[in-house]
């Protein structure tokens, strides 16, 4: 599941984003603003799609981020805000879409291991769902701690059977933003105390097809 979260609410999964280097942190952090100004339409053009990352939505509680092991008591909002490793510049512009929902995403699973389920959490932009950093967190002594982090946007994290997902799209000269020309999907392994890259691939979108009629086959 994908959407707006409130900060003590979680949505799990969502289809995946990327970009090539080309593309600039500001530039998705400018789809932030301009996306929460308006207020959304629900969908995305960039590659898969996060449309029901602005359809629901859960309220925003008060309470401060729990130390908890139990995933339901995390806060991903006040993780975020709260960490040094995260760039100001997603800070700055990480504000309710609508009233006090949040465009961000959250899931929880066993990556590293640990005595409670690890958090992903995904930053998105509010009107077109574009990612702007993934980051995952880690509970050690009673809090959560940042064991990885990717700010470069479009960018979607994600647990596959104990591995970390990250899928970030490719853009060739000249490509509209709608239009990627393909995605680098990247697994990552926790491994002697961090996260090793194991294994990654290269995927292009191909062309739609012009449908033609089929000749009748020869008497």
């Amino acid at each position: 599941m994908r959407g707006l979260t409130g900060e003590g609410s979680a949505r799990t999964r969502g289809s995946i984003q990327a970009v090539s280097a080309a593309l600039a942190v500001p530039t998705a952090l400018a789809l932030l603003v301009s996306g929460c100004g308006a207020g959304g339409t629900g969908a995305r053009d960039e590659g898969p799609a996060h449309a029901d990352a602005v359809a629901g939505a859960a309220a925003t509680p008060s309470a401060a981020p729990s130390k908890s092991k139990s995933p339901d008591n995390v806060n991903p909002v006040a993780l975020i805000k709260d960490d040094p490793k995260v760039a100001p510049e997603v800070k700055r512009e990480l504000k309710p879409c609508v009233a006090n929902e949040y465009p961000v995403d959250v899931s929880y699973g066993n990556l590293t291991s640990g005595s409670a389920d690890d958090v992903v959490v995904n930053v998105l932009t509010c009107g077109d769902a574009v990612g702007v950093g993934s980051y995952v967190y880690r509970e050690q002594g009673g809090s959560y701690k940042n064991v990885f982090t990717s700010e470069e946007p479009p960018v979607y994290a994600e647990i596959d059977r104990g591995d970390l997902v990250v899928t970030k799209q490719v853009y060739d000269k000249g490509d509209p933003v709608s239009s990627p020309s393909g995605e680098n999907v990247i697994t990552y392994r926790w491994t002697s105390g961090h996260f090793a890259e194991k294994y990654r691939t290269h995927n292009d979108y191909g062309k739609v097809a012009v449908d033609s009629p089929t000749p009748a086959p020869a008497s």
